[in-house]
Parts: C-alpha cells; structure tokens; sequence
C-alpha cells in the first residue's frame, strides 16, 4: 500500500491556529513531519495545535510572527532552526480578513492589506526559508490560494487582487528555483466545512452546493491532504501548479 512518509522532514505552517492551518499542521504532523506551528495573535489556539500533535506522538513547536514584517519573518527563522531546524515543507496559510464589498466602496487599506497578506508574505518567506532548501537540493513551498480568484465576483476584489498577485509570484519562483530540486504549488480550496462550520450547524449550503459538480462542500481535511501530497515525493515532479480543491466548482481550462 503506498503511504505518504515525511519523516526526518521539518514543516513551518504559517496561519496554523486558524480553521485549514491547524487541521495541515496535524495532518503534516501525521505524515511523519516535525512541525512549526506558527501563529500572529491567537497564541492560545496555536497552544491547543501543539499539545493535539504532541499526544498524538508528533514533534512540534509553536512560533509567533507577522509574516508581513521581514524582521519578524526573520526572527521566526532563526526560532525555527533553532528548535527544529530548517524547514523543509513551507506552508504559506495565513491571509487577513476584511470586509467583502464592492470595489467603490471597498477601503483602500484592504487592498494593501491583501498585498501583504498574501504577495508579501509569500516574497518574505522564500526570502528567508529557500536559501536553506538550495543548499539541501531539496524543497517544497505551498501556498493556500482560493477559488475566488477563478471566480472574480462581485465584492471579492481586495482578496481576488491579493490572491492572483501571490499566483504570479508562485509561478516565478517556480521557475526561478525549480534546478534545485524545489517545487512551489499552490492548493485553492472551495467554500470548505471547518469547525467554525461543525460547531454552527452550517455545513450544508445548498446554494453553493447546486453549481459544485459534486454537489456537496469539501472539508478543511480535503485541504490537508491535497498539501501533504505536494510535500511529498509522490509530487516531485509537480511544480508552477494553481490545485483547485472545490469539487469542480472551478475548472482551469486548456
């Protein structure tokens, strides 16, 4: 039976306290890898993530950043190496909420917060975890994108903006470090069922579920494993690629 084994591997998931990030960060760690679990504010929720991979007999840290900030992103390198050791598998997860409105009402500080969020932070960290992974001849950067950004409707244009501009980004760098035996992905989920979801009884939504040709959401799970698979040799020879998680609900066309 083919199994997924990234043991002796070091992951970092960035956004790993929230609703996809922690649920990667536990299935990373089920695979075998030692995982960073990273987190801005919600230090309690990141604590919760460790101590879950911790019992499950995982190796695990927690690490608090802004990854919009260089310094920051620098002193979780150091604070990641120093515990762990370089990562391997980066998992850039973590994005900033605004409110969705039309792009004549939408603040302009949404759409830089977007830019950050998700070009920034996606520039910042390769600038300080691939450096390492060349030296190996060995890496795997995966970024959370979003099927918005097929989709472009009406009141999504801060993050579609943010979301096709880290797209752009991802498939230079695939290109740029590709020799060295690092390929860079990106997984876009769908409108996926998370705890938030559970806990409210909401999962099913039959107005979004009527146009996914699977007819039903996807789960936070379904993220999970599409990521572990890239962080695996069985991807190896996938690199550049935009992965729509979402049921066919999007199609990228030949």
């Amino acid at each position: 039976m083919l199994q997924i084994d990234l043991s002796g591997k070091v992951a970092l998931v960035t956004g790993a306290s929230g609703e996809l990030g922690r649920v990667i960060a536990r299935t990373l760690a089920e695979a075998g890898a030692d995982v960073a679990v990273h987190f801005h504010q919600n230090r309690e929720k990141a604590e919760g993530v460790l101590q879950q991979i911790i019992r499950a007999g995982g190796r695990a840290m927690i690490v608090q950043a802004d990854v919009t900030d260089a310094a920051s992103v620098q002193r979780m390198k150091a604070a990641v190496a120093a515990e762990l050791g370089d990562p391997d598998i980066v998992v850039n997860n973590a994005v900033i909420q605004y409110k969705w409105t039309s792009v004549l009402q939408q603040d302009e500080a949404d759409y830089e917060s977007q830019f950050r969020s998700c070009v920034l932070h996606n520039v910042l960290m390769a600038k300080a975890f691939v450096p390492a992974m060349i030296a190996r001849r060995w890496g795997r950067i995966i970024a959370i994108n979003t099927e918005c950004a097929m989709q472009c409707f009406p009141g999504q244009s801060a993050y579609v903006s943010g979301k096709r501009g880290m797209d752009g980004v991802l498939r230079v760098l695939a290109r740029e470090i590709g020799e060295y035996g690092i390929t860079v992905n990106q997984v876009a989920p769908g409108w996926m069922i998370s705890d938030r979801h559970r806990a409210a009884g909401t999962e099913r939504q039959e107005a979004y579920e009527k146009n996914v040709p699977l007819r039903r959401r996807g789960e936070d799970q379904d993220i999970a494993n599409a990521v572990v698979f890239l962080a695996s040799d069985m991807a190896r020879f996938i690199t550049g690629c935009y992965l729509p998680v979402c049921g066919g609900n999007v199609m990228p066309t030949i």
